[in-house]
């Protein structure tokens, strides 16, 4: 058989998107991979920003959420201008998140648990706090005290208080701290979940605040950036002095929980702290109850009655 040459034929090409790389070990990872962590790299365990949505499939039940608000948008008190008109930046940003703003309030149930739920989304200009995110925070707050329901906030916000509104970004500090200390005097549990990155009026105020403060490993935490620190102080600081293993070494946090634990984690804290929260019985538990007070069961006439037996009672 004659050789015919070479057959040419054109090169598959790898496609788009497969791979990503972890800003934390810095490695090419599978895609798929980190998505079937929930976000999370199988080399390093650094934990991807997750977006809103899949916040809210991660923590709650399933069907559970009920948003609140959702309508709410920021005005431009300022006529802010930068690069472009605060106006326009705010509907790029709702055009490219679609979200609203940089908060999401609502209601939901976690193991049914009945709670208040909130969260910032680091997508929207870097989950800065301007006027709608400390007003959608203090409702929730104040939703939590007029029902009495545990408050979950989870924290994503590299932004701190929102430049573009001034003074008025600034307030927001101190309107959510002061909601917080009305929650407190109420008896209400608060449950603050710090995400990477949590910096700013947002660590400065409500996100520091919790009865019990949850960080997902890894995260940035804190108030001004370390080379801000840097320029500003001149002093050598801690490595790593920003981290969630850090503050929880220092008593900042209470705990460090990986992305995949954290609801169960949630929970174990409700099921101790939520005091009007009332499990429903399960027809085993029912049954078990009746046995251990003689009660009577479903469809009986009364009490059940001992077996006899052939034993002479004792004198």
């Amino acid at each position: 058989m004659a050789w015919d040459g070479f057959s040419l034929r054109r090169k598959k090409e790898m496609p788009h998107g497969l791979f990503i790389k972890c800003p934390g070990c810095e490695k090419m990872v599978y895609r798929k991979s980190v998505a079937e962590r929930l976000q999370v790299c199988p080399e390093c365990n650094y934990h991807f920003t997750l977006t809103a949505e899949d916040r809210i499939k991660l923590l709650l039940d399933e069907g559970s959420f009920r948003e609140l608000h959702g309508d709410m948008t920021s005005a431009d008190p300022l006529s802010f201008r930068d690069k472009k008109t605060y106006v326009s930046r705010l509907a790029a940003e709702q055009q490219k998140t679609g979200l609203r703003e940089a908060a999401i309030i609502g209601t939901g149930r976690m193991d049914g648990h009945e709670v208040i739920y909130g969260m910032t989304d680091s997508r929207f200009i870097m989950g800065s706090m301007g006027s709608v995110v400390g007003e959608k925070v203090t409702l929730a707050i104040e939703l939590a005290i007029e029902t009495k329901r545990p408050l979950v906030i989870v924290s994503g916000s590299g932004g701190g208080a929102r430049m573009h509104e001034g003074v008025l970004s600034l307030s927001q500090m101190a309107k959510t701290s002061a909601a917080l200390a009305r929650l407190d005097d109420a008896g209400g549990l608060f449950i603050s979940v710090l995400t990477n990155p949590t910096m700013g009026g947002v660590a400065a105020s409500f996100a520091s605040l919790g009865d019990v403060v949850i960080a997902e490993p890894k995260a940035l935490i804190g108030f001004a950036g370390p080379r801000t620190i840097w320029h500003t102080l001149k002093i050598e600081l801690p490595e790593g002095f920003q981290t969630s293993e850090f503050l929880l070494e220092h008593g900042f946090i209470d705990m460090v929980v990986n992305r995949k634990d954290l609801k169960k984690e949630i929970v174990h804290v409700l099921d101790y702290l939520d005091l009007g929260y009332v499990p429903p019985e399960t027809p085993e538990e029912e049954t078990k109850e009746g046995e251990a007070t003689g009660g009577v069961s479903e469809g009986s006439s009364g009490p059940v009655e001992p077996a006899p037996t052939d034993q002479e009672p004792s004198s």
